[in-house]
């Protein structure tokens, strides 16, 4: 399988973060960004180049587009993969990094085509959310699971069951990968579309795209125990309004918000 890679020169973070936030939603998989450098991957069946356009049109920007092949774009992503650190609660680091010392719980990941550096603000925003709930004993769903990074740090955290879900294969098999290289053994990861329905769970963590966020709302609290809590992320402080009106059509409560570099997490429970 092929992919195609589209390299954008921006004016800065603030434009990166929102060339990353459309070409996501038009179903780009993976960023790089270095300085004002900005690589966006799709697989070749899936490109359109008009939704293209339409993006880089309004914003005004030019790009180069290229077809590599993914052991290409892995290499390219394990040389430029940082690790990420979250205070003194989690660090995530790939396995050719050293041990991250001072953390309370350490993820160790093989970073493939389902992660991507222009989502590790939202990775961040996502554990510093959950290092404020109690995951005991819980049942938890990893809506988007990516990488499974935050469905490990829910075993980690004392998590009961995790649901493990995304419609990507490459996620799935990256999912399984780490779930092994952590010893997990209350995770289940399954390819879906989204969670099936009569499926409840304590606590929900989304960390996807607007647009497939408000499309699955409906469901989200559908599957919330009472007084679940969820965790929202992958869009920008721009997106906030019609996250926070999703919620509120869908009865779940606002709590807060973070903020990191232009993405936000938003903290929402169920009645």
């Amino acid at each position: 399988m092929k992919y195609v890679a589209i390299t954008f020169t921006v004016t800065g973070a603030g434009q990166a973060d929102i060339v990353i936030a459309l070409l996501a939603e038009t179903g780009f998989e993976g960023f790089e960004e270095d300085g004002n450098m900005v690589k966006a991957f799709i697989k070749e069946e899936a490109f359109d180049k008009a939704a293209l356009e339409e993006v880089t049109g309004g914003l005004g920007i030019t790009y180069n587009m290229a077809t590599i092949d993914p052991q290409n774009w892995n290499a390219q992503w394990e040389s430029s993969f940082d690790p990420v650190i979250v205070n003194d609660f989690a660090a995530v680091r790939a396995g050719f990094h050293p041990p991250v010392k001072n953390v309370r719980h350490e993820i160790i990941i093989t970073p493939k085509m389902s992660f991507g550096t222009g989502h590790h603000a939202t990775t961040y925003l996502m554990m510093e959310q959950m290092s404020q709930l109690d995951f005991t004993n819980t049942s938890v769903m990893d809506f988007g699971t990516g990488t499974g990074v935050l469905a490990i740090l829910a075993e980690k955290m004392g998590a009961l069951s995790i649901a493990a879900i995304d419609n990507d294969d490459w996620s799935i098999e990256n999912a399984l990968e780490n779930t092994g290289y952590n010893h997990c053994k209350k995770i289940v990861v399954k390819k879906a579309e989204a969670i099936e329905p009569n499926e409840k769970y304590d606590i929900i963590l989304a960390n996807i795209n607007l647009n497939v966020i408000l499309d699955n709302m409906p469901a989200i609290a559908a599957a919330c125990t009472p007084g679940a809590s969820v965790l929202l992320s992958g869009f920008l402080v721009a997106d906030e309004g019609m996250v926070t009106s999703a919620l509120a059509a869908n009865e779940l409560a606002f709590r807060e918000v973070n903020e990191k570099n232009g993405w936000i997490c938003i903290q929402a429970a169920a009645s």
